[in-house]
């Protein structure tokens, strides 16, 4: 496993992450599989109070017991549950988040969150407002870092700006350039780090039956999918050559995983020990597909 510093915080992390969102709480397997990935290096584990209605983070609260001193925990804020218990309404509000986090920390059974997410985001959030609310748990120590989990450009944009978030988590892979195109060198220059998600663009680049793909047609789906596991036999898998591609970048600091079995944990937690892509390579697979941008989701 490879590690490396979050943004310009002090926190160390996995470069392959765990993303707990697939992980069902009612499966006592889904507890194995973080304990594995534990075992395996990974330090970085990644979920959001919106994940099954809270109960993911009771479940990897559970998880961490006895070791959390040696992980990065990460989660996010910003969907409020209805009174129903099952529709979520966005709130960005200061008020909220400083009280979404304290039952955040409940649920994960830790006087500390390591980072911090805002949970989306909109143009039309009150943005300083709820800077001022991360700012504020910071300085409370309740949070180590904050950042947000965002593909809105114009969102990442103006909190670049005016916030001292230390990394941007937003989908990225070989289907979805968009952030390369608009966002990524932006963001390092900044010197925020990248979190990437999606990076085998939900199974579609490994073994999922090819369908169009937000701006994709089926055409470049299958052109893309063909492309990954033209380079199998090399070294490395499909999963792991799109994980290389989204690496490759140097604003991307680490690739969040969302695995449910043990041999995709493998295979994503041993990724280092496979060879990186040449820049033949990267090139090969970028140039195939045209680049596509933000029309949405500004």
């Amino acid at each position: 496993m490879e590690y490396t510093t979050l943004g310009k915080s002090d926190l160390k992390i996995s470069r392959i992450g765990l993303g707990c969102m697939s992980l069902q709480p009612s499966d006592p397997a889904s507890v194995q599989l973080i304990h594995h990935a534990i075992d395996h290096g990974v330090n970085y584990l990644d979920t959001a109070d919106l994940y099954d209605r809270g109960f993911n983070e009771e479940m990897v609260g559970k998880a961490i017991q006895g070791k959390r001193a040696e992980l990065v925990l990460a989660t996010k804020v910003g969907n409020r549950l209805n009174a129903d218990g099952k529709s979520w309404d966005w709130d960005a509000s200061k008020g909220y988040i400083i009280k979404a986090v304290e039952e955040s920390l409940l649920r994960l059974n830790t006087d500390y969150i390591d980072l911090y997410q805002l949970h989306g985001g909109t143009i039309d959030d009150p943005i300083d407002e709820t800077i001022s609310a991360f700012e504020t748990l910071q300085q409370q120590g309740k949070i180590r870092c904050y950042g947000i989990s965002s593909i809105r450009p114009n969102v990442i944009k103006a909190w670049l700006r005016k916030s001292s978030m230390v990394s941007v988590m937003m989908q990225y892979s070989l289907l979805d350039q968009r952030p390369a195109e608009e966002c990524l060198d932006l963001i390092q220059a900044s010197g925020v780090s990248v979190v990437a998600r999606g990076s085998i663009a939900q199974g579609l680049l490994v073994n999922k039956s090819p369908r169009p793909y937000l701006q994709r047609t089926l055409n470049e789906v299958e052109l893309a999918r063909n492309l990954v596991h033209r380079y199998n036999g090399q070294g490395r898998t499909a999963a792991q050559t799109a994980m290389w591609y989204v690496l490759h970048h140097p604003a991307v600091s680490a690739v969040v995983a969302g695995v449910s079995s043990d041999k995709q944990l493998l295979e994503a937690a041993h990724l280092f020990d496979t060879p990186v892509l040449t820049d033949e390579e990267y090139e090969a697979l970028q140039s195939h597909l045209t680049a596509n941008q933000y029309t949405d989701h500004r």
